[in-house]
């Protein structure tokens, strides 16, 4: 086997001549100098700008109403603000950078409890029922914590508490609103998920929501359920088994009702239960999307309330605050205003300027390889083939085409150019003179998806791994990961025009044909360890070489068969 030539082990950055109408513009952005440090800020952040906010909507409002059934708190864009049950102006209670979430009154109506980051972590804190006096409650830098909620005697707090960079999911724990370390109320199993805890009026009862794990990719329904948890027992009992889950349980103040979201069909709902005899309806739908794809860090849904008289359930949903009567009667909206200055945090811009010349500087190359005689180089640079001298001097485009051009194979004898194409809708094989003369010559009939095209040493034929153009454009992961594989071996003759594909055999888990001195056999690489070859008519496969132990980050590739070296 020959050793091929093996490229420069570091490339110079190349600079290319281009049309100043296409270089991407960026943004406006403030200078940002080596040796700035100390001029930089300290943390925390402190506001350097605001922004006039005057709205009667909001997203994903959590709210609670007053024990005397006279005031709404809710959240909006990460301050707290009270409103009359009746609606009208809204009175911000807290406001600074920090985010400020999910409010909830203390049983005599004195306090809240919510949580924030103002402390760095998302904690939970307790302030007057103005906003006045804040007190943390949990303390940690990367907590998570959610949807805190009163004991009944107003002595405890339990909330979802878990850690931000992955280590620990949310986990239902209690405190005592004038400190401590807290108790876990539920540790197994580890990988359980609980959120959304609300006490019954009594106080003996937690009820939450729960699943396995976080949150998953494409996930199918259901992914979460209803548990009550028994403080007395220190048990737990699962309540719900509906197919669109069950999140975000609210106990009526009587103790009747229990009204939770679940996912009817593509749209979130509330469904109210009685608890005495265990019948439900639907008591409105559809609401908004609830967030079970995601980590759900404000919950599954915003929190909700009911009215001390458990005739009402106010809500908010569709940019609106909403007071729905138990009953099954219509909606009624609770309009409210939100007019305040919204602090912001310094701009985080970097400037990166953009030389105004014909040149500019690649920042990727793609798909190198060396010609048979080493003196230059082909590759793939802004999605277009071209050729440099081996040292990376004087690139130049070989085609004048304008779609994609990728994966270059020399011809033995270095005057041509196999690559494989595409334009948005489809792709081909193609060769061209590697000096740049001449038009490009199309060697393939059948549209398709073409991966890695190379030149047999006789220079008589090109094999190329072919896959189905309508495959690829229907999938969702465009080139790479998520993208349908190739599904044939194929060659074509070195012709002057398209000719019919001849099947060699289909891909079955082969990747990057090669060849050795030899023209008689197609070489490739066999996940996941396994050198092996074929006949042009796709039989008697053998294994060559076989390689045990780990494989080192970024070798996926491999190599040809005249690279490899054996101990």
């Amino acid at each position: 086997m020959t050793r091929p030539t093996r490229l420069p082990a570091h490339w110079p950055v190349f600079l290319f001549a281009v049309v100043l109408g296409l270089m991407a513009t960026t943004p406006p952005v403030l200078a940002q100098e080596e040796g700035d440090e100390e001029d930089e800020p300290d943390l925390p952040l402190v506001a350097d700008r605001t922004v006039t906010i005057d709205m009667t909507e909001g997203s994903w409002i959590s709210l609670d109403v007053s024990p005397d059934g006279e005031t709404l708190v809710f959240d909006h864009l990460g301050d707290l603000f009270t409103v009359p049950m009746d609606g009208g102006d809204a009175t911000r209670i807290t406001s600074g950078l920090a985010f400020d979430a999910q409010p909830r009154f203390s049983p005599d109506g004195s306090r809240i409890v919510f949580t924030s980051d103002r402390s760095g972590g998302q904690n939970v804190w307790i302030a007057d029922v103005d906003g006045a006096n804040p007190k943390q409650v949990t303390t940690g830098d990367t907590n998570r914590t959610e949807s805190p909620d009163w004991s009944p005697d107003g002595s405890y707090i339990v909330a979802a508490k878990g850690d931000f960079r992955g280590s620990g999911l949310p986990k239902l724990w209690l405190y005592h609103v004038d400190g401590g370390s807290g108790l876990e109320l539920i540790s197994e199993p580890e990988d359980l998920k609980t959120t959304g805890p609300a006490f019954t009026p009594d106080g003996r009862w937690i009820w939450y929501a729960q699943r396995t794990r976080d949150w998953v990719y494409n996930a199918q329904m259901p992914q979460y359920q209803l548990a009550a948890y028994d403080r007395e027992s220190g048990e737990s009992y699962s309540r719900t088994s509906r197919y669109g889950s069950a999140v975000r349980p609210t106990v009526s103040p009587d103790g009747r009702w229990l009204v939770y979201g679940t996912r009817h069909e593509d749209e979130t709902g509330l469904r109210i239960q009685d608890l005495s005899d265990g019948s439900e309806r639907w008591l409105a739908y559809p609401v908004q999307h609830d967030d079970q794809e995601s980590r759900a860090t404000l919950d599954v849904l915003p929190g909700m309330s009911f009215t001390p008289d458990s005739r009402f359930l106010v809500a908010s949903y569709g940019g609106k605050i909403w007071k729905i009567p138990t009953d099954g009667g219509t909606a009624e909206e609770i309009p409210f205003r939100v007019q305040y200055e919204l602090d912001m945090a310094p701009r985080v811009e970097f400037q990166y300027p953009i030389e105004d010349t014909p040149t500019f500087s690649v920042r990727q190359i793609r798909d190198p390889v060396a010609s048979p005689d080493g003196s230059r180089i082909a590759f793939t640079a802004l999605d277009r083939l071209w050729v440099a001298r081996a040292d990376g001097s004087d690139p130049e485009r070989v085609t004048d085409a304008q779609s994609s051009e990728h994966q270059p194979t020399w011809s033995p004898d270095g005057q041509w150019l196999a690559y494989v194409s595409w334009d948005g809708t489809t792709g081909h094989l193609y060769k061209t003179r590697s000096d740049g003369s001449g038009n490009p010559v199309r060697l393939t009939e059948e549209q398709g998806v073409y991966v890695s095209p190379a030149w047999s040493p006789n220079g008589d034929r090109i094999v190329v791994l072919r896959g189905h153009a309508r495959a690829f454009r229907e999938s969702a992961g465009g080139f790479g990961g998520g993208s349908p594989s190739p599904t044939e071996i194929v060659w074509v003759p070195n012709g002057q025009g398209p000719s019919a594909a001849t099947l060699v055999a289909p891909v079955d888990g082969r990747r990057g044909p090669h060849f050795s001195a030899s023209s008689e056999r197609i070489y490739f690489f066999k996940r996941p360890d396994v050198l092996v070859s074929l006949r042009w008519d796709g039989t008697d496969e053998r294994e060559h070489v076989k390689v045990r132990g780990e494989t080192p980050a970024g070798s996926d590739n491999g190599l040809t068969p005249s690279d490899l070296r054996m101990a």
